[in-house]
Order: structure tokens, then sequence, then C-alpha cells
């Protein structure tokens, strides 16, 4: 009896492990060479929106230039459209003074939706939604996996895109970030 008592304390803990580990997979197993191929667009996308929007485009002697990234969090394809759900970071940054100078910035989610181009067989994005300002929360769990939400809440890192800044504006690494 007491065998049997082991034997099913085991296998209970067994299959709780793996679905855990199923679970803890989820979607995050963005397929990278979808991702590869749609990340462009999606970022090219933000940094086109996002011109014109910034406090340092204001102060011409800044130059200041949007630099945006995206995180792949939700990546479904079907019949050549991709359902894209990501987090997306775009900050502007500028120079003044041998400094690099951060004027402005956001992090959104986003489900961004794209098709094939037919003339050069790479991605464009066709739509894309936001949460509305009155009810991200709820958005969010409707729009992404747990998983992915369970992501958004971690934030997005802006290193690269400060590295990307410095090396646009000549300026070695390290240099020094101040506000606009």
């Amino acid at each position: 009896m007491t065998s049997v008592r082991i034997w099913s304390t085991g296998a209970g803990a067994v299959a709780i492990l793996v679905a855990t580990g199923v679970w803890a997979r989820g979607s995050s197993a963005v397929d990278a060479g979808l991702w590869a191929q749609v990340r462009p667009a999606i970022e090219a996308r933000l940094v086109t929106q996002s011109a014109g929007t910034g406090a340092g485009e204001s102060e011409p002697a800044l130059r200041s230039r949007w630099f945006c990234r995206a995180e792949a969090l939700d990546l479904e394809e079907s019949g050549g459209r991709v359902r894209a759900g990501v987090n997306t970071l775009c900050e502007e940054y500028g120079e003044r003074a041998g400094a690099l100078v951060l004027c402005t910035g956001a992090e959104i989610p986003e489900v961004v939706r794209l098709e094939r181009n037919p003339s050069d067989g790479g991605y464009r994005v066709v739509s894309e939604e936001q949460a509305p300002d009155e009810d991200g929360a709820e958005w969010e769990e409707h729009h992404f996996s747990h998983y992915a939400t369970s992501h958004l809440d971690k934030g997005m890192t802006s290193t690269d895109l400060q590295t990307a800044a410095r090396t646009h504006f000549g300026l070695p690494p390290g240099t020094p970030i101040r506000n606009c």
C-alpha cells in the first residue's frame, strides 16, 4: 500500500511538472525565422509614425532622431498574413555638446497585422491596434496570451536604442545621457 502511495505521489508530481513546463512554454515559442522577416517592417513603421511627435524636433540644433525596437510576444502566421503581438519601445535622442540627449519616449504594446508584399516577398504592415488610454489592462488580456501579458509587466530596456543613438551621432560608448 505504501508503494502505491509513493508511486501515485511521484506520478502526480511528474504530471504537474510536465503541465507547468507546457504552460510556461505557452506561446513563448516565437518562430525566430518569421520574426526576423516581419520585425524590420514593424520597426520601420514605428520610426515613421514617431516622426514629428517629439519634443526634440522643435530644436533643430539637436538633430534629434527616433530609435525604435519591437519585441515579439505572440506571433501567428496563416496564409501569408501574420498577427504579431508586440511590445514596442521608441525613444527620441539628440546630441548636444558631446552628450546624448533623451527627449521623449514611450513603451506601448500593440497588435500588428502584416501581409506579404507581392513586389518584393517581404512583409508590410496593414494594420495595428493599441490599447485605449482608459482600459489598457483589460485590452491586453483580450489581445495577448497569458505568457505575453506577464512579459508586458517586465518592461523593455533601452540599452540597444542608446547604443544605436550613440553610433548614429558618432558618440563613444558610455557617453552620458542627459534630458532634453
